[in-house]
């Protein structure tokens, strides 16, 4: 899976080589401000040879998208229909995958980092919002008047990003906040029935949130899910589920398959750097040096620094 950040968004929507792609970056984005910015989807995503589905690639940027038309987003074992018309509040947490029913779609949407929306005067911490909440429904069905007051707000934004007002981010910020706090108070889309590959996809999902934290970079990365119940948090289903999936689409366990995966990564460090096993511990989730020494001989044999030598 990729990680795709604002300047990979926009490598998709306009094209590997697009002379605007620059222009946009520093246009509307900042070490003190991030990155916001607002779209036509008609315009952007349903034009020539512009791609439509929204694959489960991990996005590093939130994004609310204003939507009109038939469309299926699907997201571990849940899939919701948007008949006529909704919003969806997309969060880095969660992975999820969107497709157009048909070519009749418009709408908004507008993407921003985090550094954006931590920038308000609220002092709001976005992912404590309940709304991007790992176990959140995520997509919200729209009645035409509800439509059409959050359609008046992405015009609203689309015309003050454009403008020279000296406060024109913090306007911004708060029309975001209004998309955001509306959206809490709306009552999710109907989810469907499981369809027969909700196990293939919950199981690709899992795999997704797991490699999505490898390679470890730096010695001061470390891994953020660490035990199978933070997976299945995140996923937004129970732990037994999840390893009853696991079970029947890999034959390992949860716990076998992130102990893997740990495992060939501490390799890699212990091979491939000259970070000490301490660093390494830590990198990989482990709060004492010892219990990773201990971890690692039981899966193969060796400590730590014999298999290093």
């Amino acid at each position: 899976m990729e990680n795709l950040s604002i300047k990979d968004f926009y490598k998709e929507i306009f094209g590997e080589n697009n002379s605007q792609i620059d222009t946009l970056l520093k246009n509307n984005s900042s070490n003190e401000l991030g990155h916001f910015n607002v779209f036509d989807t008609k315009k952007f995503f349903f034009s020539g040879n512009k791609k439509s589905e929204m694959t489960y690639n991990r996005k590093l940027y939130y994004k609310i998208s204003l939507i009109k038309g038939n469309n299926l987003v699907e997201y571990a074992g849940k899939s919701v229909r948007i008949e006529k018309q909704g919003i969806l509040f997309a969060t880095p947490k969660i992975p999820y995958k969107y497709i157009p029913q048909s070519k009749e779609q418009s709408g908004f949407f507008c993407v921003f980092t985090k550094e954006f929306l931590s920038k308000s005067k609220t002092g709001l911490l976005i992912d404590e919002l309940p709304i991007y909440q790992p176990n959140s429904n995520f997509v919200y069905q729209l009645n035409d008047e509800q439509y059409n007051e959050l359609k008046l707000i992405f015009k609203k934004m689309d015309t003050e990003l454009s403008s020279d007002y000296a406060f024109k981010y913090d306007l911004l910020r708060n029309y975001v906040l209004e998309l955001i706090h509306t959206g809490q108070k709306l009552k999710p889309v109907e989810r469907l029935t499981s369809t027969n590959n909700a196990s293939q996809r919950i199981s690709s999902l899992f795999i997704e949130l797991l490699e999505r934290q490898f390679p470890i970079e730096n010695e001061s990365q470390a891994i953020q899910l660490k035990a199978p119940i933070d997976y299945a948090k995140t996923l937004g289903i129970h732990i037994n589920h999840l390893n009853k999936v696991l079970k029947e689409t890999t034959g390992k366990s949860t716990s076998e398959i992130i102990n893997g995966r740990i495992v060939e990564e501490a390799k890699i460090l212990l091979k491939q750097t000259q970070w000490s096993v301490t660093e390494i511990a830590y990198a990989l989730g482990f709060e004492e040096v010892a219990h990773f020494s201990n971890f690692f001989k039981k899966h193969t044999s060796l400590p730590p620094l014999k298999f290093r030598n």
